[in-house]
């Protein structure tokens, strides 16, 4: 076959231009270009150069503002039961490929057409007309783990967007009220030609594969924060995820809650932008309430202080471990649905509650502790000045960070309240200051925080 079909083209694209373009590529042909409105034929002196007619113009060269389609030219009497697919990337298994083919009918004949570049051409002769039809589109399927389809669509959409343009391809998602506890996958749907499928997915794999790499190396980074905790249990990552191994010597010693008994519970506000309300919540509560079921934890929105409030507070209710999968979720979700950028750390502000008497403590003397708690953390952990205790005789302790710092600012402060417990039932109650032993690996002295302004 080495009569060729050259597509898109301008309406005032002439043989001429079509002549020098050819000369210009050192592409031989045969005869003179057949011109028709929108297209032209020509003939090449043998299949071999045809091919190389097609990979070298095809989708690359452009004359007056669009980008010409070459492709070899089908007889009419088989041109509809005849299909074309090109740039299939090494890494597509033939077996794929039949059976994406065998789908819609019967093929007749599927020739690979040799050529010098790394993506592979075939014809693909089908029994009918009407199969060959459905065939030139196939849709493919894709399954990503929830946690990085938020980064694949990108700000606004614009990632998505960007592969479908780039690969003239239509890309869907399916929606999150699919997604159960037991099944966290959302189904990407890529629509078009089968070699702008196979181009799409490659976007698609790379951008996932770098979101999954990102998400590892923080986790790889951050899991000694919280000593015994089985990261890979929370439901934060996909369970295929290279999980870091737990830090050596013995699980029993330096376990972060357990050493007295069962955990207590904790009450933790997470303060969360008013317009993602919705997106917590979930269509009918659903999202709420799978997330409360997965945490083991009691979750709910307080209402809004006034009706043109920019935050809303987050009540989370439930032991150490509920507490960091329940943040946990929060904060991945307001990634997920670009609360925000795609570059932009997710930073929140949580408050808990501690008893007056135990305020001191997490100040430390001169503002040490406090201090000594940010240097550590990379969380900005503030007691606000000048507090009123609320009728249970607790102030505020308010922490600003992203999701491990925070956690493990509110690990550290319920450290020193257990210490300051154990004191108070042993008889060892002082004054309020910093324990000699609880802090000692923490980092050196800063100035004392000032309270931040929430927006």
């Amino acid at each position: 076959m080495n009569k060729l079909y050259i597509g898109n083209l301008n309406e005032n694209v002439t043989a001429e231009d079509l002549v020098k373009t050819f000369e210009d590529h050192k592409i031989p042909y045969s005869g003179q270009f057949l011109m028709k409105t929108g297209y032209a034929f020509v003939d090449c002196p043998d299949d071999q150069w045809a091919m190389k007619a097609i990979e070298t113009f095809s989708g690359k060269v452009e004359l007056h503002g669009k980008r010409i389609e070459v492709e070899h030219s089908v007889p009419k009497k088989q041109r509809t039961r005849k299909l074309q697919i090109r740039n299939i990337p090494p890494h597509l298994q033939w077996e794929v490929l039949d059976g994406l083919l065998a789908q819609y009918g019967t093929v007749e004949n599927c020739e690979q057409v040799n050529t010098e570049s790394e993506t592979a051409v075939v014809n693909v002769t089908y029994g009918t007309r009407e199969q060959a039809r459905h065939a030139d589109e196939v849709p493919l399927k894709i399954l990503a783990h929830n946690n990085f389809v938020g980064r694949l669509i990108g700000k606004e959409g614009r990632n998505l967007k960007k592969v479908e343009q780039d690969t003239d391809t239509k890309i869907t998602i399916s929606p999150l009220q699919d997604l159960t506890l037991y099944n966290p996958e959302r189904t990407i749907t890529v629509k078009g030609a089968i070699e702008a499928c196979c181009l799409a997915e490659q976007e698609i794999m790379k951008k996932v594969r770098e979101a999954y790499d990102n998400d590892i190396a923080a986790m790889n980074q951050q899991t000694h924060l919280i000593p015994g905790l089985n990261l890979g249990a929370l439901g934060l990552f996909p369970p295929s995820s290279s999980l870091p191994p737990p830090p050596p010597g013995n699980p029993g010693v330096g376990a972060p809650y357990g050493s007295f008994g069962a955990p207590e519970q904790e009450t933790v506000h997470v303060y969360i932008p008013a317009q993602a309300v919705g997106a917590i919540i979930g269509k009918k509560g659903q999202h709420i309430k799978q997330l409360s079921r997965f945490a083991g934890a009691s979750i709910k929105i307080a209402p809004a202080e006034t009706p043109d409030s920019k935050m809303r507070m987050v009540i989370v209710t439930g032991p150490p471990e509920a507490q960091f999968k329940a943040q946990g979720r929060i904060y991945g979700k307001l990634k997920e649905e670009n609360f925000f950028g795609p570059k932009e750390e997710v930073k929140l502000e949580t408050h808990i509650k501690v008893a007056a008497a135990a305020a001191g403590r997490v100040i430390g003397k001169g503002g040490k502790t406090v201090n000594e708690l940010q240097n550590l953390t990379a969380a900005e952990v503030v007691v606000p000045r000048e507090q009123t205790p609320d009728e249970q005789d607790q102030v505020i302790v308010k922490i600003i960070g992203h999701f491990y710092a925070s956690q493990l600012a509110q690990r550290k402060i319920r450290d020193i309240l257990t210490q300051v417990k154990q004191q108070q039932k042993g008889g060892m109650g002082g004054p309020p200051g910093p324990h000699p032993q609880n802090l000692s690996e923490l980092g050196p002295h800063q100035g004392m925080p000032q309270e931040p302004r929430r927006k």
